[in-house]
């Protein structure tokens, strides 16, 4: 299977296109470097730093106070996709690369911004509730906001772990360490770094946590959240596809020869490398094992004419 596996970790790189991971990785840069960019001109300028957050960046992040959320929906999007600590910023980035990537090579290429966002929502859910619920965090209703990915990246850590707990990383280490050991270590991190009297937070970055494996639980379960969210995606980017206006071509047409004999009408696989690419990519979006016994049959007679 050496065709399958080389071919199937060239398209999972960076520079893969319709990679989902980079995706989400180019969209948290960009805002964060537009809104620091801003916050630049702030700082140069005459203009008050509190003009800058009240005018700019409030219009991002989530707020808990319900009267100022009902005026501004959007950020219950926004929020999982701007920060305001550098640091912060880069530890998300780095843990989202890390489970991201692993999550992609388990489950395909498909999963992991459904559970990104799934992460973000749960997460802005529970905080604006814990606000309501617990008199102590009542009184900070009217200026606590959520901002930065960290509920989010919390989904996408726990969600690869479910997948996968005793995937092995740094192999050179004694064969390699669990990667449930290393998400210990990360929720461990992420809930210490979070600042006193942010109590919200503690509870969003729970209800990602508890997003993340719910998710994969109803996944093996044959329920998967990520079917709509992924045909709304693929209806959007075919508004802006040329190529999607085209007629199709018959799938007997494009995969398919007949040959004479006893059988004269028997279809036989035509392993061309456009067959090949189709395959990968259904492993690259869906993972290998929602391939058809057909499929996998061509990926085993393509690596055996390559060993020849």
């Amino acid at each position: 299977m050496r065709v399958m596996e080389d071919t199937y970790r060239k398209q999972m790189g960076l520079g893969q296109d319709g990679n989902a991971l980079v995706k989400l990785l180019v969209i948290n840069l960009i805002l964060f470097v537009v809104l620091k960019f801003v916050y630049v001109i702030f700082l140069t300028t005459p203009l008050d730093l509190n003009a800058y957050y009240r005018n700019i960046f409030s219009w991002f992040v989530l707020p808990a106070d319900l009267n100022r959320l009902s005026g501004r929906p959007w950020t219950l999007l926004t929020f999982m996709f701007v920060d305001s600590e550098l640091s912060r910023f880069l530890a998300n980035m780095v843990w989202l690369y890390g489970f991201g990537y692993i999550m992609q090579d388990m489950t395909g290429n498909s999963k992991i911004v459904p559970v990104y966002i799934y992460g973000g929502l749960c997460g802005a859910c529970l905080y604006v509730l814990a606000y309501y619920l617990f008199p102590k965090l009542q009184v900070q209703i009217p200026y606590a906001t959520l901002a930065g990915a960290s509920s989010s990246v919390v989904a996408v850590a726990i969600a690869t772990t479910t997948v996968a707990p005793d995937y092995r990383i740094f192999p050179m280490i004694n064969g390699g360490i669990p990667l449930w050991i290393l998400t210990i270590i990360f929720v461990l991190l992420n809930f210490y770094s979070i600042h006193y009297g942010d109590a919200g937070m503690y509870f969003a970055n729970i209800a990602g946590a508890g997003l993340g494996f719910t998710f994969i639980y109803q996944m093996k379960r044959g329920r998967d959240w990520s079917l709509w969210m992924n045909r709304f995606f693929d209806w959007c980017n075919d508004l802006f596809d040329p190529r999607k206006n085209k007629p199709a071509r018959s799938p007997k047409d494009e995969f398919y020869y007949k040959v004479s004999g006893t059988q004269p009408y028997k279809k036989i696989p035509n392993i061309t490398q456009k067959r090949i690419d189709d395959i990968l990519d259904k492993i690259n979006q869906q993972g290998y094992r929602f391939l058809t016994d057909e499929e996998k049959e061509i990926l085993k007679r393509a690596a055996d004419k390559e060993d020849l």
